[in-house]
């Protein structure tokens, strides 16, 4: 496991990352100015770029950190030995868990998803070992008679774009004013849920 640099651990810096995370989650890459993160934190621009030399390289840090923190909930949920609709409900709950309790992640997930973005190499490259462990999963449950037979990898994808995409409608209703309650995040997971047990159960 690598360890932390003195720098890495530094409050100010981790500041900056958290200050940029909820930017660029919320407002986009784009709409969200060195300058205004600077302002925001109370200080000089200069000490954003003694921690990060561009704007670019602040937000691949940002993806790192996005990243890092979607593949620990995965792996953990993973770590659970749980098998079949057991484990996808696992992995469901730490989903919302996440929307709930840092929504302008799975924001940023949504703006470096976005088609054109130069960004979504990144983050599919720190991610991919959590995708070939999933997908490796699918295989197992299908081959156990547990889900479905059908195509791991587009069965991945659809799964995580709709997971993603559902808990991440917590996200858009925070940017339009309207605060989700947790009664409305849990019916959502419940309804998710049930949609996903009828598509990858196998009735048998």
């Amino acid at each position: 496991m690598a360890v932390a640099s003195d720098d890495q651990r530094s409050p100010t810096r981790r500041r900056i990352l958290d200050a940029a995370l909820a930017a660029y989650g919320t407002d986009g890459y784009a709409a969200t100015s060195l300058d205004s993160l600077a302002e925001q934190l109370g200080i000089r621009k200069q000490t954003i770029l003694y921690w990060f030399p561009s704007k670019r390289a602040l937000f691949e840090s940002v993806i790192d950190e996005a990243a890092l923190s979607l593949t620990t909930e995965f792996d953990t949920a993973a770590s659970s030995d749980l098998v079949g609709m057991d484990q996808v409900e696992e992995i469901v709950r730490r989903v919302f868990r996440l929307a709930v309790r840092r929504p302008e992640l799975l924001g940023l997930v949504r703006e470096v998803s976005r088609p054109g973005s130069l960004s979504a190499g990144r983050l599919g490259e720190r991610v991919a070992p959590v995708f070939a462990r999933a997908a490796e999963f699918l295989e197992r449950e299908m081959d156990a008679g547990r889900f479905r037979r059908s195509d791991p990898a587009m069965l991945l994808l659809s799964l995580y774009s709709t997971v993603v995409g559902v808990a991440g409608e917590l996200e858009v209703q925070r940017a339009i004013g309207l605060e989700p309650t947790l009664r409305v995040a849990v019916e959502r997971r419940r309804e998710l849920v049930r949609f996903l047990r009828a598509a990858l159960v196998n009735p048998r």
